[in-house]
C-alpha cells in the first residue's frame, strides 16, 4: 500500500486531573485546536480520563471508562465531528474488576477501530492495571500501516520492534511521563532503528493529584515540579529526525506532513536492510521469564579508553599517548579493522595477515600490564571468512566474537557467529560487538540477558542517528557500559550508578533523566580518550517500583520477534 500522497499528523500534549468530567471537556477542547491545521490523524497522551494516581483497586476501577460509555462516545463523536483519526490512551474497565491501560484508535466515522492495552507497566501502574495478553494488530487505514503503544512500551525495543516487523510504516504513542530523557533518547530512537515514523504525545501538569505533590516529591526527594509531565510531544522521522516538537511545559498541538513510502525503506548507506538481516534464531532467550542476576556485580569504577587513530591500519602515536597514562585504563577500544590499512578489505587474505600481525604487535605492546584492548579482524578458518571483535592482553587473543548479522559494507563475510561468548575480568563481565552488530536493540539484549556489563563495541558509525542517539539508547535501556571505538565519534557511554527515584541520588541531584547514561566523546583524531565506568552500577536496572528495563521486557508477546521469517 503506497500513499498517494503525505499525511499529516497531529500530536497534542495537555494537563489530566483527578476529575474526569473536567478531563473530558481537556480532551475535545484540545482535539479541536489539533484539528485546525486539519491533519488526518491526531494523537492524544495516555490516561486522559485520570491521572495516574489512586488510593486502591476500587478507585482505580472507579475512574476507568467503559468502551461504550460517555466518555469514549464522545471522544468518537469529536472523531467523526471533524473527520479524522484519533488516539488516546484511557484506563478501561475489563471483566472481574480488572483495569488495563488501552491505547484507543477512532475513525472518521467516529467508530472504535482498535485497541492496544500497554504491555510494560510503570512503577505505580503495576499496582492497578493488567498487562496486555496480546500483541497490537497492524490497523490498516486507507494511507498506510499504523501500530499503537504506550510510554513505557517504548523505553524498551520489544514492543515497537514487533510492530515494524509486521509491517507498520507510522507509530502512534501516548505517553504520561516526567523523565525528560524519554524524549531525548527513547522517542526519537523507536523510529531510527525501525526507520518509520513515530508520533508521541505526552502530558503536561502534575502527574500525580495536587494536594499529594509535595508529599510524593519528598518521598522520592525531589523537586514537586519534577513530578510534571516533561512535555516534548513530539514527530520524528525514519532517520530519528524531530520533524515537531512541543515545548517541555503548557499545552500545545504540533503537526507535520509525512510521506509514509519512506518508511518501506528499511535500506542502510551500505545497502544492510535492518529487518531482513536479523537473526531470529539468536534471540531465543528473549522468551525466557524474567530471572534475577546470577553474577555478582563487579567492581564499582574502573579506568576506560577509547582511541580514534588518524587512519585505520596505523596504530600510530597509540603506544605513545597510552604508555604515558598513570595508572592504565583497564580497557582500550579501537575502531573495527584498526590493523587493516584504511579499514578496506579488498583481499580476505591480506587483511587477515594484516590482522595477524596487529595483534603480535599490540600483545607485545601489552608486555607487564593487566591492559586489554579491543578491535576486530579479519580471520579465516575452514575456507571461511569471518569478521571477528577480539579481545587482546599481553597473552593474545582472549576473547572471540564472530559478526553476528550480515553487514552491506562486508560484503567479504562468508561466516556468521551463533552466539554470545563473555570474559570474567577483573574489571567485570565483558561481551564484545563487532562492527554492524550495533544497529540491532537485539544484540545488547543478548548481552544485558547474560549480565554482561562492559561492552566493547568496535564499529564503522555510518548514520547520525546511531551516534547522537542509537548507541546511548542501547547503554540505558540495557544498563550496560558501552565503549564506542568508530573513525569518526568514537565515545564512552557509562552506566550512570545514580539510576531509579527509588535509591538515593549520590553524585548528581535529580535533573529529570532517569535513564541516561555518562556520555565522554572523543574529541581528537589522533588521540586517546579516558573515562571512568561503573559495572557495578548495571546491576540495578529498577527504573521504578515493580518496574525493571530487563526483567519487565514483555517476554510473553515476542513470538513476533524470534520466529523465523516464511
Amino acid at each position: 500500500m503506497r500513499p498517494t500522497k503525505p499525511i499529516r499528523a497531529a500530536a497534542a500534549q495537555f494537563a489530566v486531573t483527578n476529575d474526569i468530567a473536567a478531563n473530558l471537556a481537556t480532551c475535545c477542547r484540545m482535539i479541536d485546536e489539533a484539528a485546525r491545521p486539519q491533519p488526518d490523524i491526531v494523537v492524544l497522551p495516555e490516561f486522559c480520563n485520570h491521572v495516574a494516581w489512586y488510593t486502591d483497586r476500587d478507585h482505580s476501577y472507579a475512574a476507568a471508562v467503559d468502551l461504550e460509555g460517555e466518555f469514549l462516545q464522545t471522544i468518537g463523536g469529536k472523531a467523526a465531528a471533524h473527520q479524522i483519526y484519533l488516539m488516546l490512551n484511557c484506563t478501561v474497565r475489563r471483566s472481574e474488576n480488572r483495569v488495563t491501560g488501552t491505547n484507543l484508535l477512532f475513525g472518521p466515522d467516529g467508530r472504535l477501530l482498535a485497541q492496544a492495552d500497554k504491555q510494560v507497566l510503570m512503577g505505580n501502574e503495576n499496582n492497578f492495571l493488567e498487562r496486555a495478553s496480546q500483541n497490537c494488530d497492524i490497523i490498516h487505514l486507507p494511507w498506510g500501516r499504523v501500530g499503537l503503544y504506550s510510554c513505557m512500551d517504548g523505553v524498551i525495543f520489544e514492543t515497537t520492534r514487533g510492530l515494524a516487523i509486521r509491517g507498520a510504516q507510522l507509530l502512534l504513542n501516548s505517553l504520561n511521563s516526567f523523565a525528560k530523557d524519554e524524549g531525548s533518547l527513547h522517542i526519537p530512537v523507536r523510529a531510527a532503528e525501525n526507520k518509520l515514523f513515530v508520533v508521541a504525545a505526552n502530558k503536561v501538569g502534575p502527574l500525580v493529584p495536587p494536594d499529594l505533590l509535595p508529599a510524593v516529591a519528598a518521598r522520592l526527594q525531589i523537586a514537586p515540579e519534577q513530578l510534571h509531565g516533561a512535555g516534548h510531544s513530539q514527530i520524528v522521522a525514519p532517520d530519528g529526525t524531530v520533524l515537531a516538537q512541543a515545548p517541555t511545559s503548557g499545552e500545545a498541538v504540533i503537526w507535520a506532513d509525512l510521506d509514509l513510502a519512506q518508511a518501506d525503506n528499511k535500506l542502510r548507506p551500505d545497502g544492510t536492510d535492518i529487518l531482513k538481516s536479523r537473526r531470529p534464531a539468536l534471540y531465543q532467550s528473549f522468551r525466557q521469564p524474567p530471572h534475577p542476576r546470577q553474577k555478582p556485580p563487579g567492581p564499582p569504577e574502573v579506568l576506560a579508553a577509547v582511541y580514534q587513530p588518524a587512519q585505520r591500519g596505523e596504530l600510530g602515536q597509540w603506544d605513545d599517548l597510552w604508555t604515558q597514562l598513570a595508572p592504565p585504563p583497564a580497557l582500550i577500544v579501537l575502531p573495527e579493522l584498526a590493523f587493516v590499512p584504511g579499514g578496506q578489505v579488498t583481499d580476505v587474505s591480506i587483511a587477515a595477515r594484516a590482522s595477524a600481525e596487529g595483534v603480535t604487535q599490540l600483545q607485545q605492546m601489552l608486555q607487564g600490564t593487566d591492559t586489554v584492548v579491543a578491535t576486530t579482524v579479519v580471520e579465516i578458518a575452514q575456507s571461511s571468512s569471518f569478521h571477528t571483535a577480539v579481545l587482546i592482553s599481553q597473552d593474545g587473543i582472549i576473547l572471540r566474537q564472530p559478526q553476528l548479522h550480515p553487514c552491506g559494507r562486508h560484503p567479504w563475510v562468508t561466516a556468521l557467529g551463533n552466539g554470545i561468548t563473555t570474559i570474567d575480568l577483573e574489571c567485570g563481565r565483558i561481551a564484545l560487538v563487532a562492527g554492524g552488530d550495533a544497529i540491532y536493540p537485539e544484540t545488547f539484549r543478548l548481552l544485558a540477558l547474560q549480565d554482561v556489563e562492559i561492552v566493547p563495541v568496535s564499529t564503522h558509525i555510518l548514520e547520525t542517528w546511531e551516534a547522537r542517539l542509537g548507541l546511548l539508547e542501547r547503554a540505558a535501556e540495557n544498563r550496560l557500559n558501552l565503549l564506542v571505538g568508530s573513525p569518526q565519534n568514537s565515545m564512552i557511554l557509562a552506566a550512570d550508578p545514580d539510576f531509579t527515584l527509588w535509591t538515593a541520588w549520590e553524585r548528581r541531584p535529580f535533573d529529570g533523566n532517569i535513564n541516561h547514561p555518562i556520555v565522554t566523546r572523543a574529541l581528537a583524531r589522533p588521540g586517546l580518550t579516558c573515562a571512568p565506568i561503573y559495572p557495578a552500577a548495571t546491576a540495578n536496572r529498577t527504573i521504578s517500583q515493580k518496574t525493571n528495563v530487563v526483567e519487565s521486557r514483555p517476554w510473553w508477546l515476542v513470538d513476533g520477534l524470534v520466529k523465523a521469517r516464511d
